[in-house]
């Protein structure tokens, strides 16, 4: 692979050209001091007073108007079409951790797209933020804190297995796909969480307002996927 076009030793914000919800994204504007917008999304951060520190994608959406704002520098321009904006940047940026938002509303045909990217890209540990949901992939293993009896929703992009503590429904022993049983409407049993999976394929939904308890678990988890031969 490329070396990445943007690296840091901190999480990032990226912003995507859909729905971003003020109430989100200024707490994570406060939080990340690297912002950047795949394509059209830069319009949503230079209407929140940010400057792009990149923007990255086929450049279709971005405006004539917008793009004057942004130092020719920080605009990428990738024209392959066989890949999202989002997955253009996922690839292209290596930080600890992505916030992701303005991916996730409100066609489910982008949602879909936006979550098989997070299994394409298993190597880069990406959340996206909605209006309700915070959406992440999960790494071989993971520990969360939480409250007892909070909605805790797991869904497989394909085949995977798992193992748990903390969660009312158990997933030893079963089998996980999207044709024949997700894990939807699972909810914690005990203030700790703690899940194994031997595939990149299972994906941890939670209440939005939860993010930072999924930020920390995610930033503190041990070891990770490795990229796919993937360009």
């Amino acid at each position: 692979m490329n070396a990445p076009i943007l690296r840091r030793a901190e999480p990032i914000l990226l912003v995507g050209g859909g729905d971003s919800p003020e109430a989100h994204l200024a707490p994570l504007l406060a939080r990340c001091e690297t912002r950047v917008a795949a394509d059209g999304g830069a319009a949503t951060l230079l209407r929140a007073g940010a400057l792009p520190d990149a923007v990255i994608g086929d450049l279709d959406s971005l405006s004539e108007s917008d793009r004057a704002q942004i130092p020719a520098e920080r605009v990428h321009h990738i024209a392959e079409q066989d890949s999202t904006d989002f997955d253009k940047c996922l690839r292209n940026i290596a930080a600890p951790l992505v916030f992701g938002t303005g991916f996730l509303g409100p066609r489910v045909d982008h949602q879909l797209a936006a979550l098989t990217v997070l299994t394409m890209r298993a190597d880069r540990r990406c959340i996206l933020v909605g209006e309700e949901d915070a959406i992440a992939l999960a790494p071989p293993q993971i520990t969360l804190t939480l409250p007892v009896g909070l909605r805790f929703s797991l869904y497989p992009m394909g085949l995977v297995h798992g193992e748990s503590t903390g969660l009312r429904w158990p997933l030893g022993g079963l089998d996980f796909t999207p044709a024949q049983r997700a894990g939807t409407s699972n909810e914690t049993s005990a203030e700790t969480v703690s899940l194994r999976f031997d595939a990149p394929l299972m994906l941890i939904i939670l209440p939005v307002s939860h993010l930072p308890e999924l930020a920390q678990a995610l930033l503190s988890a041990p070891g990770g996927w490795p990229a796919r031969a993937r360009g």
